[in-house]
């Protein structure tokens, strides 16, 4: 009895201390990891911030009203500014605010709460649309100038037609954020709702959608931030880098964008122009920054419940 006693108790020490070693090197790889994460934000942070100095150091003697006011020039860069571009902007975010999210939250909708995923073609949809989400943004260029400028829609080159593309590239990125926001809403809301004797239509628009709000809003903040910067796939569909004139509508009249706007200025070899360039740098972090704290002021009033 003794040496089964003895047994039993060097077994159990000997457990106990590799449970202390296993415990101690995952308390390590941790830490490890989670200084790791810290250097990342850290690294970006300060790339980002090093990029905003920059650019409002280089353009800070063209940071004025004449850069809000003025239209593109390029005999007078000294009172030169990008007015068409920024009402090319606005009207092009939103053509794309208008079009993605009826579109983003209905197709998630439809996929969370009403497909059914044993069927082959609601399988396929959600494989496509997590593989276009990782599609490049020349791509969807394309795909707008063959079938919205030329065919199909043939719109031609108009801000709309820019809007459509845009709104094409960021859809993925809504669906999948809208999804996500669906899934975070209780069951618990749902049965309480179809006790109450509600149908599929009144729980989810009375029920589910309101909770799911301010996830969805965010899904739209980061498309949208996506959208705003892109160039290549409005170059395509017919934005022009030089024009001095105000949009007449999203359906006519040529049209332009700070990110085209930028490009053209900064691929010009005078001084003048980089300066230029760079405050339209600090001019799109601006817009995008109004944006998106009014996206975050309706995400934080519409928010009805803390989950």
């Amino acid at each position: 009895m003794s040496t089964r006693a003895e047994k039993a108790s060097t077994v159990a020490r000997d457990t106990t201390r590799r449970i202390a070693m296993g415990k101690r090197k995952g308390i390590w790889k941790e830490q490890l990891f989670k200084y790791v994460l810290i250097l990342c934000i850290v690294i970006a942070f300060v790339t980002l911030l090093a990029l905003i100095i920059h650019s409002a150091w280089l353009g800070r003697g063209r940071l004025d009203l004449n850069l809000i006011t003025q239209m593109p020039s390029t005999l007078n860069p000294e009172t030169s500014g990008m007015q068409s571009a920024l009402w090319g902007t606005v009207i092009l975010m939103v053509g794309v605010l208008v079009t993605v999210v009826p579109l983003g939250i209905s197709a998630a909708v439809y996929l969370e709460e009403y497909a059914d995923t044993e069927r082959w073609w609601n399988r396929f949809i959600e494989l496509n649309i997590q593989n276009l989400a990782a599609v490049p943004s020349i791509v969807f260029g394309i795909l707008g100038l063959a079938y919205v400028v030329r065919e199909g829609f043939a719109f031609g080159p108009v801000a709309y037609a820019g809007s459509l593309t845009l709104a094409m590239l960021v859809l993925p990125t809504v669906i999948l954020a809208s999804r996500e926001a669906l899934k975070a809403v209780p069951d618990s809301i749902r049965q309480a709702s179809y006790g109450m004797g509600a149908t599929k239509w009144q729980t989810v628009w009375h029920q589910v959608l309101p909770v799911a709000v301010p996830g969805m809003i965010t899904g739209t903040i980061l498309a949208m931030s996506r959208a705003i910067g892109e160039t290549a796939p409005l170059l395509l569909v017919g934005a022009t880098t030089f024009v001095t004139f105000n949009p007449d509508s999203a359906f006519a009249g040529a049209y332009t964008a700070i990110p085209v706007q930028i490009y053209q200025w900064a691929s010009r070899p005078q001084p003048e122009f980089r300066e230029l360039a760079a405050a339209g740098v600090i001019l799109l972090i601006v817009v995008l920054l109004i944006m998106n704290s009014a996206a975050i002021w309706l995400r934080n009033r519409y928010s009805r419940f803390d989950l």
